[in-house]
């Protein structure tokens, strides 16, 4: 006993807290405000105890009778929420160590849990020392259920819930409170429930507070009485007097403070409705409008269009007081000055301005701008005393002069004053080109001409002038002569003597352009060859062709070397005096061409082009002519000469052109040309006899192509046409057995004999010679589809077509509508599934096209053709289904849009113009459509 310690020197058993038995208690946390855990439910009690009786076999006990269950609805979410806190700590910021804190006295509180509940429940399996029970032969029944202890050890559950129910007693929810209300709702008739009034502000209060709030009013700020100020006012500005009691004291920065000066306003604009009525009333009595001032009156809606401008009061006198510093800072700074006054100006105080200019021009006597804006300020008169001081302070100033010009209303005194500025200023081109402007006699402006050229020799544009109004031609070229010693670096007056020679009808224009190269080399001042090609076709512009194609021919090679690719620099530079509209520097760009490579047949096709396009009949032909006999091995230009002169009626000349072009080169276009040109004629024995000549002489495969059509078109009789047809396809595939077409004949004409087992042989035979011939398989697939009826097979053909061509979009295009018409839209979708995967055809416009169009819903057709977009990106037959699906839903602008995109990704697609041109029928206007 003595070695036992004392009470206080013990160790504290586990999960001893000091106080808890008194209920003392030192801080509160969420899990003290929470719930605690319940125990097992009132039905899981009733059921081990009827289980329990059952296997001693005791009745049910009546303990735990059926009770009417509370609905309850734990409202644990203010208890979790750091926000809603109730208690003692309420107010206090949720932080880390709360957090922790709570975490420690939850671990707590689940520790307590498990140890008042495993003394609570009653293990009803084998205890761990049932080895001493057998020891003494005793038994334990073994059972997997366990009850809960009915000793009384859940005084704090109880505590807990009590004081649940005692809140939700004081605090009930909106649903409880209004529990019975919603029951009897369920007895409100159908009348009643139409009868229930709007919801609506009904409360008194809100009311009131609405029409106070319609009732409040606010001061009017400043700028709103200055405006109105400023939109009554026609006067050009304010009593100075009143402007200078108080102007000194407002503020800079736009605020309008000083109410003497909105008084004074206030009055004025009273005095000038005075006024007004005044007016009114006089020329009510007078029956007349005689007393009305016209200056006054224009002046006043000058004014009135100035002051509805919204130029504010605040900001006038900001920049006012700006540019009085500015000037009294430098009082020799005339834009300074000139600012202010067109400051003035603006805000309708035209004497002030004028004032202000005046100063201006007296402080700075010799300021060209000074001058030119007080005489603008001032008219009449006025203007004319201020020009007259302005050219005495500057007798050499040009602007001046003409400004004092300008003035004078007759011409007898613009000439003096310009003849007064020409003795004081020599030299000015302008002021003698005003003079010769005035001149009404021809005479007298040729001796002012040539006094100006005498004074001014290098004024290239007066010795122009003079050329052009000298009585002969040998005066003209003396004048350009003495133009271009004087300026013998410039070579427009170069260009003006070749334009002279070209008037007069001279041939001496090559040999003067060819010295003004020479000339102008030796100088240095030659221009470049763009620069001579501008004015080249500047010349054409004016009418001077002859001198546009002297410029071109002496000029276009300058600057080149013999390696540069210039055929193809005089193409693009021929192009572009096209696109220009400069046809006949074109012309002689083709020309200069021709000079050089004489046998370039891209060059003969682009002149052949131009006068197709922008000439006439004859010059084509001339073209054609001298194409031919420089390249006579072009066929292309045999067969557009002949076909020049089918068209226009000369067939005798079309023979005879083919006649040539057979002795030339008798090549198979030549023959076919001709063969078409005898047919079209009607001349069939002809036709077959150079055929048949052709076949022998030039025995290609599109001859045999072209005998075979030819004989199952033109028959020799009606009998013999099959037969005929059929031997000469025979014989070409002899020769030809690869070529795809012969084959298609060759099933085409057992076809039209209704011999569909040899046309099938024909097929299978073409394509096992040619497998990679699209339409042929196309073709076997149809025929056994369309004219043998059996799906299966031509499912089958496409099948091996596919395997012989993959990724080929046409096959699969075919083998999905196959589908689609036997009827089998899911295998159609499936084909169509597989033949858009990456590794096929999912670039195929084709294939997106006739998915959007037949295959899918419409309300997926916008979503599926961006889908498809983003996919192809760039292919016209997927542009014209976007189109088409904008034209269904009425949105004409994008399917234009969508349509002229497709245009200009590949114009040479007939489909893209059909449709286009469809839609231009039924939405274009006129003038779209003749564009088309």
């Amino acid at each position: 006993m003595a070695s036992r310690k004392d009470f206080l020197s013990q160790q504290a058993p586990e999960n001893y807290v000091a106080g808890l038995g008194r209920g003392a208690t030192g801080f509160t946390t969420r899990s003290d405000l929470g719930p605690a855990r319940e125990g097992p439910s009132e039905d899981q009690i009733k059921e081990a105890l009827a289980k329990r009786a059952a296997q001693l076999g005791a009745p049910t006990p009546s303990a735990y009778g059926a009770v009417e269950k509370k609905e309850e609805d734990d409202d644990d979410e203010r208890f979790q929420d750091p926000e809603n806190e109730v208690g003692l700590f309420a107010t206090g910021a949720y932080d880390r160590d709360d957090d922790e804190a709570d975490r420690i006295y939850q671990d707590i509180d689940e520790r307590m849990d498990r140890r008042r509940k495993a003394r609570r429940l009653v293990p009803l399996s084998y205890i761990p020392c049932t080895s001493a029970y057998e020891a003494y032969g005793l038994s334990y029944p073994l059972l997997h259920e366990q009850i809960a202890d009915l000793n009384p050890f859940d005084r704090r559950e109880a505590r807990e819930k009590q004081e649940r129910e005692e809140y939700e007693a004081k605090n009930p929810k909106i649903q409880q409170q209004f529990a019975d209300l919603k029951r009897s709702l369920g007895s409100v008739t159908d009348e009643q429930w139409q009868n229930i009034p709007e919801v609506g502000d009904l409360t008194g209060k809100n009311r009131r507070t609405k029409q106070n709030l319609r009732q409040r009013f606010y001061a009017v700020p400043d700028s709103v009485i200055a405006g109105a100020r400023n939109s009554t006012e026609f006067d050009t500005s304010v009593d100075d007097g009143a402007a200078t009691n108080g102007s000194s004291n407002d503020n800079v920065d736009g605020t309008m403070t000083n109410f003497a000066d909105i008084g004074a306003a206030r009055d004025k604009v009273l005095q000038v409705n005075l006024d007004k009525a005044a007016m009114g009333s006089a020329d009510a009595n007078s029956g007349s409008a005689s007393t009305i001032d016209p200056k006054g009156y224009l002046t006043s809606l000058s004014k009135t269009e100035l002051k509805g401008q919204g130029y504010d009061i605040g900001d006038v006198k900001r920049v006012e007081s700006l540019l009085q510093s500015v000037i009294k800072t430098n009082s020799r700074h005339p834009p300074g000055y000139i600012a202010l006054a067109r400051l003035h100006e603006l805000a309708g105080k035209p004497v002030k301005a004028r004032d202000v200019m005046a100063q201006c021009c007296s402080l700075n006597p010799h300021s060209e701008d000074a001058w030119l804006e007080n005489i603008r300020l001032n008219e009449g008169h006025n203007a004319k005393v201020i020009a007259a001081a302005a050219v005495k302070e500057n007798p050499t100033s040009t602007r001046l002069w003409t400004r004092a010009t300008e003035l004078e209303t007759d011409q007898l005194s613009k000439k003096r004053v310009l003849r007064r500025a020409l003795d004081l200023l020599p030299k000015s081109v302008v002021l003698w080109k005003q003079l010769v402007q005035l001149s009404e006699d021809e005479a007298e402006a040729r001796l002012l001409l040539s006094k100006a050229c005498s004074e001014i020799p290098a004024s290239i544009e007066l010795h122009l002038a003079l050329a052009r109004i000298v009585e002969t031609v040998d005066e003209a070229r003396k004048v350009l002569n003495t133009c271009r010693r004087a300026n013998p670096k410039n070579a427009e007056v170069w260009i003006a003597a070749t334009r002279l020679e070209e008037q007069v009808g001279s041939k001496n224009t090559q040999n003067i352009m060819k010295r003004a190269v020479q000339s102008l080399v030796n100088e240095n001042a030659m221009l470049k060859r763009e620069e001579w090609i501008e004015q080249a076709e500047k010349c054409e512009e004016e009418g001077a062709t002859i001198t546009a194609q002297s410029i071109i021919r002496e000029t276009l090679s300058y600057g080149l070397d013999e390696d540069d690719d210039r055929k193809k620099l005089f193409m693009e530079d021929a192009q572009a005096s096209i696109s220009k509209g400069r046809y006949g520097v074109a012309r002689a760009i083709y020309a200069y061409i021709l000079r050089i490579w004489p046998t370039s047949k891209s060059a003969w096709e682009a002149s052949a082009s131009l006068e197709k396009t922008h000439g006439n009949r004859e010059d084509l032909w001339n073209v054609l002519e001298k194409a031919v006999e420089a390249v006579p091995q072009a066929d292309d230009l045999w067969i557009q000469y002949a076909n020049e002169k089918y068209q226009s009626g000369d067939v005798d000349g079309a023979r005879i052109v083919l006649g040539k072009a057979f002795n030339q080169s008798p090549s198979e276009n030549i023959y076919l040309e001709a063969i078409n040109l005898e047919a079209k004629n009607g001349q069939i024995e002809q036709a077959r006899e150079l055929l048949a000549q052709a076949r022998q002489e030039a025995g290609t495969d599109r001859v045999w192509i072209k005998s075979v059509a030819f004989a199952r078109s033109y028959p020799p009789s009606k009998d013999t046409n099959s037969s005929t047809a059929l031997d000469l396809v025979n014989q070409g595939l002899q020769t030809y057995p690869a070529q795809p077409k012969l084959w298609m004949q060759k099933a085409q004409v057992y076809e039209s004999l209704a011999r569909l087992p040899q046309a099938r042989e024909a097929y299978a035979t073409g394509t096992r010679a040619c497998p990679r011939s699209t339409t042929l398989w196309l073709l076997f697939s149809r025929l056994e589809e369309l004219k043998a009826g059996s799906v299966v097979k031509a499912r089958s053909v496409l099948d091996r077509a596919k395997a012989a061509n993959p990724k080929n979009e046409r096959l699969w295009l075919e083998s999905v509508r196959l589908e689609r018409r036997a009827g089998n839209v899911s295998a159609a979708k499936n084909l169509m599934a597989r033949a858009l995967q990456p590794g096929e055809c999912h670039k195929s416009g084709s294939l997106w096209s006739e998915r959007i169009w037949h295959l899918e819903p419409r309300t997926q057709r916008k979503p599926l053709s961006l889908e498809a977009v983003k996919v192809v990106e760039s292919d016209p037959t997927l542009f014209v289904t976007v189109a088409r699906v904008f034209w269904a839903e009425r949105k004409l602008e994008k399917a234009v849009t969508w349509f002229e995109k497709a245009i200009l990704l590949d114009s040479d697609v007939g489909d893209t113009w059909a449709w286009y041109w469809k839609f231009l029928q039924m939405h274009g206007s006129e003038e779209k459509r003749e564009d088309v």
